[in-house]
């Protein structure tokens, strides 16, 4: 495995440690759970030991208290601007998931570049309605919303917290009804197309990635281009599963800041970290 695979894995198991759970059946709830991961995790999760942004955010915004919450809004700026989707690329459990099940050895699909041109832009429309609009605007007779993504969308609650507490927790599986149903079968779904076409939950439905590739263009860690030594051969996009071409676009808000063009340019004109604009770098952003 490469250095960012292990980094994948080493997140994924550190924040979902809570092995008692898992043998359990039973959710933590101990004061770590007050601080938020910054990738796609489920609260739900046996193992879980903090609490997903996105599920935190839905549930200060259906509160009675709160309409919103500055401490998640301004956690998840602040880990916008120091690393932009670099969480997607290294610190997603969810994504690492995607990205095991697309090293199953099949046929790959390469989606149409008209098609992801639009289907990309889907992951900020659940960001806007079933992140954020829809659980502060449909508030019942008590002040209470529902967290649309999470109950109706999330596969990685499914994964995560749904599926094993139904395993080990016996009284849960006589509520099992339509909604599970439903849920497991945008898990079958996101599944096989992982297995197909690299990360398709990323590129198009997880309104985190949507909201961390905002602040691609102005990330303190961010991607440049050498202009005097790149030879623009093209290499880097035919390395790219994410399709994008990093010699013109290397803050591109699709970037998950993988690395892989950084490793197939052979003049080596590609460089990552935490740097500013300089004289003779392309900070191109799309």
């Amino acid at each position: 495995m490469d250095k960012r695979t292990w980094v994948q894995a080493l997140v994924t198991f550190t924040t979902n440690s809570n092995v008692q759970g898992f043998l359990q059946g039973r959710i933590y709830k101990g004061k770590l759970k007050n601080a938020c991961v910054p990738g796609l995790n489920c609260y739900s999760c046996p193992g879980a030991l903090g609490s997903c942004p996105i599920g935190a955010m839905q549930a200060v915004e259906g509160s009675t208290r709160y309409g919103i919450s500055m401490y998640i809004l301004g956690f998840l700026v602040f880990v916008g601007i120091l690393l932009g989707r670099f969480v997607c690329g290294w610190l997603c459990p969810f994504g690492w998931f995607q990205e095991l099940l697309h090293r199953i050895p099949t046929p790959k699909k390469k989606v149409a570049k008209k098609v992801n041109a639009v289907l990309k832009w889907l992951k900020y429309v659940i960001l806007l309605f079933f992140v954020i609009l829809l659980p502060i605007l449909t508030v019942n007779a008590f002040g209470i919303s529902t967290p649309y993504f999470c109950k109706y969308i999330c596969p990685a609650g499914t994964l995560e917290g749904g599926i094993p507490l139904l395993l080990t927790n016996t009284s849960l599986r006589s509520a099992v009804g339509f909604l599970f149903g439903w849920k497991m079968l945008i898990l079958i779904a996101v599944i096989l197309a992982s297995i197909l076409i690299f990360r398709p939950f990323c590129r198009y439905l997880c309104p985190l990635g949507a909201f961390y590739s905002l602040f691609n263009p102005i990330s303190f860690y961010r991607y440049s281009v050498d202009e005097e030594k790149c030879t623009q051969c093209g290499k880097c996009a035919k390395a790219c599963k994410m399709d994008i071409t990093a010699f013109q676009t290397p803050n591109s808000l699709e970037c998950i800041r993988c690395g892989d063009c950084i490793k197939a340019c052979p003049e080596q004109a590609i460089h990552c970290g935490f740097q500013n604009n300089s004289v003779g770098k392309k900070q191109v952003l799309k």
